[in-house]
């Protein structure tokens, strides 16, 4: 009865700020009363929905990228194959002639690890574990490992086992984080210039890329390095021998004890040259004796044989002579960092775009104008050659 009242009062254009206090309570309760529950099923409804569009969402994009592993492992098969290779296990052969710059691997991590946690690493592994297709999960527990604690046995105890593959062949998957890649980890370890592939982390596609840093030869091992090679050999055997548990014997390690001492000089004259350049920054050197350490750095690179992290190199030496407002040099150095960050990571990455756009806008460089304006060499024939 009392909401017909207040139906016939409302229909005779009386605002509801009209109501009395009790009318206004007892609508309340009658709202609650008749209204709640269908409005409660239409709450219920719409989460519903949203789980099942999430829900077909995710099994959307995980087909997908199901799809483009299938294409990147059946691409794998025209460019290498897995083989074992005596004394070293499983490693990667090229089945075919492969042109420096050319992409090898491309390759969506099984999972991604950041470098601080606040959580047990082996149920921090157990649990991305758990998120693996049963192919993926067959994957990871193929791989080899290193350093498994004495005292425990792999058949039983699987946590520690993730743990101890995760440690021995996971890579940088960004500024602070590490991933495992389950193909590319078939790649084995070489020194200097003995190692002919590189790999590099693309952020935006959330892949990793590997690419021939060299022409590669059919039936060629592909090589990687596992670690910073600018050292003395008896320094990079030990360090490969507490890390990974191999005594290292790729053509650099194996050279006779005169061609090894060679070599190791001017693997640890680069090094030293590495940080004297680094002291620009601190105004130590200026530009001119910067590019001069460069060019030195390059030229035992080329005798040396060892012919990465140039892209990076080059662009350092735009960056410098940029700074000092050299618009001549600034593009010819970004023109040799584009040619090599093609070899390195690639002609499609976002680092020979930002030297591409530095030969058209020099003055566009972040570094631009910082320093005393001054001429700065522009790389030498032996350099752009």
């Amino acid at each position: 009865m009392a909401l017909k009242q207040r139906k016939s009062r409302l229909n005779n254009n009386q605002s509801t700020s009209e109501l009395s206090d009790s009318d206004t309570s007892e609508k309340l309760r009658v709202f609650s009363i008749t209204k709640a529950p269908a409005l409660l099923g239409f709450m219920v409804a719409l989460l519903v929905a949203c789980y099942f569009l999430l829900t077909r969402r995710y099994e959307h994009v995980q087909n997908r990228n199901v799809v483009l592993d299938d294409d990147f492992e059946a691409r794998d098969a025209s460019i290498f194959s897995v083989q074992e290779i005596p004394g070293k296990g499983k490693g990667v052969i090229a089945v075919r002639d492969i042109k420096r710059g050319e992409v090898v691997i491309r390759e969506r991590p099984l999972f991604i690890v950041p470098s601080e946690i606040n959580t047990s690493p082996t149920a921090l592994m157990t649990h991305h574990l758990s998120l693996l297709t049963p192919y993926q999960y067959a994957q990871f527990y193929n791989l080899s490992y290193v350093n498994f604690p004495a005292d425990h046995d792999p058949e039983i105890d699987l946590a520690e086992l993730a743990l101890a593959i995760f440690q021995t062949n996971a890579v940088s998957a960004g500024v602070d984080s590490a991933g495992v890649f389950p193909r590319m980890a078939r790649l084995n370890h070489g020194c200097s210039s003995a190692f002919n592939v590189v790999y590099s982390w693309r952020e935006k596609e959330g892949l990793l890329v590997v690419h021939a840093l060299k022409d590669v030869r059919k039936g060629q091992e592909l090589l990687t390095t596992y670690t910073d090679t600018k050292r003395t050999r008896d320094q990079r055997r030990a360090h490969l021998r507490h890390q990974y548990s191999f005594h290292c014997t790729c053509d650099v390690c194996s050279l006779p004890n005169g061609k090894s001492k060679e070599s190791d000089h001017r693997l640890m004259s680069m090094s030293e040259l590495y940080a004297q350049f680094a002291t620009w920054g601190a105004g130590v050197i200026d530009g001119v004796q910067a590019i001069e350490v460069v060019e030195r750095i390059w030229e035992l690179g080329s005798k040396e044989g060892y012919l990465s992290e140039r892209g990076r190199l080059a662009a350092d030496a735009a960056w410098v002579v940029a700074a000092h407002s050299d618009v001549a040099s600034t593009k010819a150095w970004a023109k040799v960092a584009e040619e090599w960050f093609g070899y390195e990571v690639g002609v499609d990455s976002e680092q020979v775009l930002q030297m591409q756009m530095l030969q058209i806008q020099p003055e566009g460089h972040p570094a631009w104008a910082s320093r005393k304006a001054m001429r700065v060499p522009a790389p030498t024939l032996s350099i752009t050659a």
